[in-house]
């Protein structure tokens, strides 16, 4: 019997409405949420949240508990622009308790988040450069703010998949870092959840960034004790 996987519509009736999953386990649990294409610019995460989808629906991947609820793709009008989108919806999120977000598609998705008490946020980005060979640039990395109860699992996550990367120069580093008005920092700061971004390089072939994301959003996904099934190994 394959899983149901319910889409639901967020930002209803908005140019930004856009379509959400949600799959229930067999038993009760924690809340997971997985976020893409906050940056129309950055396909890599759309997909892979995508094939997140398929893979539940395929029962690829069981849910053994708790819940998990998918946006593949937050900013649908600069996704189809190919822009990385005015505003930054990155930076609209909400800063202070009881502060609503600065746009009506990261309100939508920060109050479904915190309906649901979600405990983990993830979060599918790209950037520019490889950060094994620059710490200024974020393209392979995964990122968590500084305090988090995530980070011992996003370290193991990144060794993890460093071991599968024979090209050294992609190979994934964690950085402690915040981001005022980001979705990870709302998470992390105003909902208490375990919330981390990933950033795979723009500059690798789409497929190799696809399938980086997709196996380490897989291994994240195992981590926090909600799904069953095959991993994907990046290379």
């Amino acid at each position: 019997m394959h899983m149901n996987v319910m889409e639901r519509k967020l930002a209803a009736g908005t140019e930004f409405e856009t379509s959400y999953y949600r799959a229930d386990g067999e038993g009760p649990g924690i809340v997971v949420i997985v976020t893409a294409g906050v940056h129309g610019n950055e396909p890599a995460g759309v997909l892979a949240a995508r094939q997140l989808v398929e893979d539940l629906r395929n029962d690829v991947l069981r849910l053994r508990k708790g819940r998990l609820i998918v946006v593949p793709l937050v900013n649908g009008p600069a996704f189809k622009r190919k822009t990385r989108g005015v505003p930054d919806l990155n930076r609209t999120f909400p800063r202070r308790p009881y502060a609503k977000a600065r746009h009506p598609v990261t309100d939508a998705l920060f109050r479904l988040a915190s309906i649901h008490r979600v405990a983990w946020y993830l979060d599918l980005h790209e950037a520019n450069g490889l950060s094994q060979l620059s710490r200024k640039v974020l393209g392979q990395t995964l990122i968590v703010n500084p305090g988090s109860q995530a980070i011992p699992v996003v370290r193991q996550a990144a060794a993890w998949a460093n071991g599968f990367i024979l090209n050294g120069n992609r190979k994934f580093n964690v950085r402690v870092k915040g981001l005022p008005g980001s979705g990870r920092q709302a998470a992390h700061s105003l909902l208490q959840a375990r919330a981390v971004t990933f950033e795979t390089c723009w500059s690798l072939p789409l497929r190799d960034r696809v399938r980086y994301q997709t196996a380490l959003l897989r291994r994240m996904l195992k981590e926090t004790g909600i799904v069953t099934g095959a991993e994907t190994i990046p290379y």
